[in-house]
């Protein structure tokens, strides 16, 4: 791995340990607000978005950032910056051990590197995804710096199936898996990259949702199914603040026609 990739793993995993630390510090101690999207948001979530935000400024200068709490607006640089701060922020005031910081970097609007960390799980994941985008990169997905890669096993009722809460409509008859819901995007998709579920669905992420997981999920073996529209590559002055991208995931190709059916129960 040359020096510019070295560089931009080691600022992800020294930004989001440090953050991740004072956030542990917080986590399930704070009070919460509504946004207007109903989603919630804390000052924790504020601090992390700022502390992220100075840390790549100081040391990308000329990158963009699009990030959750802040920048909504895709500047159409080069290379940008897509920060979620606190991905699980229920989970988070509730005391519950399952949220992230997550950070993708983009070229050309597209992520090619993606980083989340899960601090009370003490679980780092990263993957390097060129796609096409002609760069050199490493190619790889990885969980505290062991490979990781999806599950080649056929549906089972002894196979996980992950939901988001606007997604339970596919709990019908039949279902090939049990399903889990675990509160978190990220998260969500990230237990497929692992094997742990053969699939997973969100209804109504947002690009800072997915951004980092994108690449983790393609570079571990996974296939990703836009429901809506395509999320990448960004658009230079676009809003992204409302803007949500229904995803299924799934651990390889073949499975996409056994999932696929029980998607009309998801309200996107």
């Amino acid at each position: 791995m040359n020096d510019f990739w070295t560089t931009i793993l080691d600022f992800a995993q020294t930004t989001t340990t440090r953050v991740g630390q004072q956030l542990m510090q917080d986590f399930g101690q704070v009070q919460a607000l509504q946004k207007a999207d109903g989603s919630l948001v804390t000052q924790a979530d504020k601090w992390a978005d700022q502390e992220i935000r100075d840390a790549i400024a100081s040391t990308f200068s000329g990158y963009g950032i699009l990030t959750e709490e802040s920048e909504h607006t895709f500047p159409g640089t080069e290379w940008c910056w897509v920060i979620d701060p606190l991905d699980g922020t229920t989970n988070f005031t509730r005391g519950i051990p399952i949220w992230s910081i997550s950070l993708g970097l983009l070229y050309k609007g597209t992520p090619i590197f993606g980083y989340v960390y899960a601090p009370p799980l003490n679980q780092a994941f990263h993957g390097f995804w060129p796609g096409t985008s002609g760069l050199t990169t490493p190619t790889g997905a990885f969980v505290n710096h062991h490979p990781i890669h999806t599950s080649s096993d056929d549906p089972s009722s002894n196979h996980c199936f992950n939901l988001c809460s606007r997604s339970t409509g596919i709990i019908q008859p039949g279902f090939p898996c049990k399903q889990r819901m675990l509160g978190v995007a990220s998260y969500n998709f990230l237990m497929v990259a692992t094997g742990a579920a053969l699939g997973g669905v969100e209804a109504t992420p947002k690009v800072w949702d997915i951004a980092g997981v994108w690449v983790i999920i393609q570079a571990a073996g996974g296939s990703w199914k836009s429901l809506k529209s395509e999320p990448f590559p960004l658009t230079p002055g676009e809003d992204y603040g409302d803007r949500s991208f229904p995803t299924l995931v799934v651990s390889r190709p073949e499975l996409l026609p056994v999932f696929t059916p029980y998607l009309e129960g998801v309200k996107i």
